[in-house]
């Protein structure tokens, strides 16, 4: 045997013992990949972290010194991350997602691009969808809480605030309006739309500009679905292109809400609240405060004096005591272990109420 064959024989030998060794380290891998789909599914958190994906892979590329080598370590870490996502969407097969409305709402829109391997249940009522994760019977309920054009959604949070649920991810969508109607109608034949109060709202310049009458639905989607079954050629929808397709009708026009940049904030609700983590730098806390003067001003003093930067703060009527509000607060700051302790504690010293109801890493656009 000649020295070449004796390197070979040692490389192979080397190899036999390296797969081994990687064979036992995959394997716990995976097996702590059980525990992150787990905590994913309690928390209501996506699969896929693409951010996380992308930090990770950078930090431990640096583990490599051979910089030929290297480009090779970066694919054979993303081969392993889309293994344990595969493995983790087999474990969490079955998850159902909670949203208001019927197939083709824009509420199941969002359910499809947060959570593509779950399985999206309607419900009729925002508090039916709530409930349905209070109960168990869905793990995840996704609901509006915000509209760029048309503003808050009241009763999600009144769900928010009088429910038991924690908010884990806000995400951001971009709403296109769009008008439907019958196969055998047109824009002329249409006397009236039907459709959510807040999509009438953001479409009211086109509405009022072709002198259309109006009509509420709870949801767009649900709109189109009657829409559909009457065939009403005087009856025309304002949904999206899905719900409108879903439904069999005929498109009259597109992009009709007044605000291009028309978008909805979604908060993805669980059980369960997130743990402190390094990148949760959003949080909302929902309060109330003591009658006497100055009451308010000293509890937002708090988050100043805690670091925190105040994005938002609005208003709503307690509905136990009448002209008494909860307040609904968004915060920007780093939150960790003992700096939301004293946060807390010092917001308890001057209001009769706190919860803190969300913590998430940022907002995201789907």
């Amino acid at each position: 045997m000649n020295e070449y064959d004796i390197k070979f024989q040692k490389a192979r030998e080397t190899i036999s013992d390296i797969d081994k060794e990687i064979a036992k380290l995959f394997e716990k891998r995976m097996k702590a990949s059980e525990d992150v789909a787990e905590y994913k599914k309690l928390n209501g958190l996506p699969i896929e972290d693409l951010v996380r994906e992308a930090q990770l892979i950078e930090a431990n590329s640096q583990l490599v010194f051979d910089d030929e080598i290297r480009s090779y370590y970066i694919n054979f870490q993303k081969n392993i991350m889309k293994l344990s996502k595969d493995y983790q969407r087999k474990l969490n097969d079955g998850m159902r997602v909670a949203f208001s409305g019927v197939k083709g709402a824009f509420a199941e829109l969002a359910v499809q691009r947060i959570f593509p391997d779950a399985t999206a249940v309607a419900y009729g009522e925002f508090k039916d969808a709530y409930k349905a994760v209070e109960k168990g019977e869905c793990e995840i309920a996704v609901l509006p809480i915000e509209n760029s054009y048309e503003g808050d959604v009241a009763r999600v949070m009144d769900l928010t605030y009088f429910g038991s649920l924690f908010i884990n991810g806000v995400y951001d969508m971009a709403i296109e309006q769009n008008l439907f109607a019958s196969q055998n109608a047109d824009d002329k034949t249409i006397k009236k739309v039907i459709s959510h109060p807040q999509a009438l709202g953001q479409c009211a310049e086109f509405i009022e500009q072709k002198g259309y009458e109006t009509e509420k639905s709870v949801n767009t989607a649900v709109a189109a679905q009657l829409v559909a079954e009457k065939n009403d050629s005087s009856l025309g929808v304002i949904c999206s292109i899905e719900a409108g397709n879903k439904y069999g009708l005929k498109l009259i026009d597109r992009k009709i809400n007044k605000n291009s940049q028309n978008t909805t904030r979604f908060a993805v609700f669980s059980r369960v609240p997130r743990d402190i983590c390094t990148d949760q730098n959003n949080f909302i806390v929902l309060f109330t405060v003591r009658d006497e003067a100055g009451s308010l001003g000293k509890a937002i003093s708090v988050f100043g004096e805690c670091g925190y930067n105040l994005k938002a703060l609005k208003s709503r009527p307690s509905k136990d005591v009448i002209w008494n509000y909860y307040f609904f607060l968004e915060g920007e700051g780093h939150l960790t272990e003992e700096s939301e302790k004293v946060m807390l504690d010092k917001l308890s010293q001057v209001c009769t109420n706190v919860r803190l109801v969300g913590k998430y890493s940022k907002e995201q656009h789907i």
